[in-house]
């Protein structure tokens, strides 16, 4: 890939390489040289050899050749007219040596935080520090009157320390509520299948019975068997997982406001086959014993303690791979959710915990927004959008049948429900309903003081290329309209959809837009494109080969994932620098990270295997 004007300034100093084949004649430009960004892949893959005697870009833009030339060849200087000369840096004169000092004690390392700040005297101290210590910056700016901090940036300060606002700084801003949304978590204690529909005592009963009549919701549908697994079970073989949903609904308004009850300590988990005993899964399939196909207390898994109820379908012969067939069975399990619900709705259980959940407005903080990338490649790939009841599917819109265009929601209208997940991707990768209705993402920056949580983009992910770009151009205008000053953009899965997820990327970059991708890429998933704009990146994996291992909902975004990502674009907004990556995926980066923002590490699984 040949680079820009703006490119070659980064490389000044980098090796000289044609991109392509070149001619007698040619006067170098830019244009003419390979992007320095790929070499270490192309040296790995044995595409490129660098030369001890090969030029750097800047000894050679505006040299004529004087012979034809292959691609990807370093360039000497005798293939060239002339080489252009680059004057050396003066060297550095030393500063007077002070006498010596008795050497302190020793003192344990202390964690570098990406930045600190202090205020005092009206001058900003900042220091912005690597996990490596090696280039550590520091800066006194004055903040007096006639410079204030920048409107909507404010400055958090070094542990310990009080900052004190210049004359006519900017205040803290103040929050202003649109509306608000209770949940109430409700204690379940045990759950069972009889001859009823119940819940007393904080007991689910579920009505065998109700099985005929779930299977009427879809004639795709063939058969529904329901069972329950107590925590202490979990050792039992299980069919693929298609889903995690929680029990939820709405006792008062509509979703996104009013009071939602939850059934706390019990989910739902739907499992199938096809009549010819296929899993319905797509990339990879999580069938086995359920103690070690699932990422317990993950965002869209169970938690440790939860009851899991079972609804197993089997759905008709080879209607695995089509939209219809996976979404007969979630229409069913629906079925009988929605029989459990109405008995929530007039339970009166133990209250174990109240989530006072906000949509508001930071004004004169700095304006963001969440981009979440969904399926929408069609077979099996459907999302419901808005259901009736939360977490439900009745009553919802999929976002394939509206073009994948992006869809707004709030942030509270995310977080009570308002999306069920139908998407067979990989297990691993996989952001089931119960991910949504507690996502960290949405969570971490609703709750931001820093900032104001304009709203979360859903955008799907067509098949065709085409259709990509279309949807991908319409989410540009959209942020661009929002006029805002920063994005968070996130994908579950890898691969086709990678494509759509750096062009949304490319669409808030060449707007001037800080963006902040976060994905599972590590090994397996490696990006296979990219742009200019991909500069602040978040890992999701936690499988130790960097692989998709086959574990329900292992490497998504996690509370550690969020908190990354929140801090980089911050980081993004105020102008630090955010380091190039390693070339290939380190976890260890990641723990060094987790632990400047003292979160605990992201301990990794053995590829199949969960401990």
């Amino acid at each position: 890939m040949s680079m820009t004007k703006e490119m070659a300034l980064k490389h000044l100093k980098d090796p000289a390489v044609f991109c392509c084949r070149r001619q007698k004649g040619l006067k170098i430009s830019e244009a003419d040289l390979e992007d320095p960004d790929i070499f270490d892949d192309m040296i790995d893959s044995g595409l490129l050899t660098l030369s001890d005697d090969g030029l750097t870009v800047e000894e050679v833009l505006g040299s004529t050749l004087t012979t034809d030339v292959e691609a990807l060849t370093p360039i000497t200087k005798d293939v060239l007219d002339k080489v252009n000369e680059v004057s050396a840096p003066e060297p550095e004169t030393p500063a007077p040596e002070a006498p010596a000092a008795p050497a302190p004690a020793p003192a344990a390392p202390a964690p570098v935080p990406f930045s600190s700040f202090s205020g005092k005297d009206n001058v900003m101290h900042i220091h912005i520090g690597s996990a490596d210590h090696i280039e550590d910056l520091s800066f006194e700016i004055p903040i007096g009157p006639g410079m204030p901090p920048a409107p909507g940036m404010p400055i958090p300060t070094a542990p310990g320390e009080t900052f004190v606002p210049a004359p006519g700084a900017p205040k803290k801003a103040e929050k202003k509520v649109i509306r608000t949304l209770i949940k109430k978590h409700i204690k379940i204690t045990d759950a069972e299948i009889g001859t009823e529909t119940t819940i007393k005592d904080g007991k689910i009963t579920i009505d065998e019975g109700i099985i005929e009549k779930a299977l009427k919701a879809d004639p795709l549908c063939k058969s529904l068997k329901l069972d329950v697994i107590h925590p202490n079970e979990r050792h039992i073989y299980t069919d693929t997982i298609m889903d995690i949903c929680p029990i939820a609904t709405k006792v008062e308004g509509v979703l996104g406001e009013g009071v939602t009850k939850v059934a706390d300590g019990v989910v739902f988990m739907l499992t199938g086959v096809d009549e010819d005993g296929v899993q319905v899964h797509e990339f990879g399939s999580s069938e086995g014993f359920l103690d070690e196909k699932m990422y317990f207390g993950h965002p869209g898994c169970a938690d440790e303690n939860d009851i899991i109820i079972r609804c197993h379908a089997v759905i008709a012969s080879k209607s695995g791979m089509t939209r219809p067939g996976p979404f007969a069975a979630h229409k069913c399990e629906d079925v009988i959710i929605q029989a459990v619900r109405d008995q929530l709705k007039t339970y009166e259980g133990e209250v174990v915990r109240e989530e006072k959940c906000e949509d508001l407005r930071r004004e004169g903080n700095p304006r963001v927004v969440l981009v979440k990338e969904i399926m929408g490649q069609g077979a099996m790939h459907d999302n419901v959008i808005c259901p009736t009841e939360p977490c439900g599917v009745f009553g919802g819109q999929k976002n394939v049948d509206c073009g994948n265009v992006p869809i707004m929601l709030t942030p509270n209208q995310v977080r009570d429900g308002s999306i069920h997940a139908l998407t067979c991707i990989g297990p691993a990768t996989k952001e089931m309903t119960r991910h949504y209705i507690r996502e960290p993402l949405v969570e971490g920056l609703a709750e931001d003081e820093e900032l104001d949580l304009i709203g979360v983009i859903f955008v799907g992910s067509p098949q065709v290329n085409d259709e990509k770009m279309w949807v991908s151009e319409r989410l540009g205008s959209l942020l661009e309209s929002l006029d805002i000053d920063g994005c968070i953009i996130t994908t579950e899965g890898f691969g086709n959809n990678h494509i759509d997820f750096i062009q949304h990327i490319g669409q808030a970059g060449k707007r001037g837009i800080p963006v902040v991708g976060v994905s599972f890429c590590a090994y397996q998933g490696q990006l296979v494109v990219g742009n200019k704009y991909a500069t602040a990146m978040v890992e999701e994996n936690m499988d130790a080969g960097g692989f998709e291992n086959n574990i329900a909902g292992c490497s998504c975004v996690t509370k550690e994932v969020a908190a990354r990502a929140i801090q980089m674009l911050k980081n993004k907004m105020s102008g630090v620098e955010v380091k190039p990556a390693e070339k290939k995926w380190n976890n260890d980066i990641i723990n060094a990270n987790n632990k400047l923002l003292g979160l605990k590490e992201t301990v990794l699984v053995e590829s199949g295997t969960l401990h």
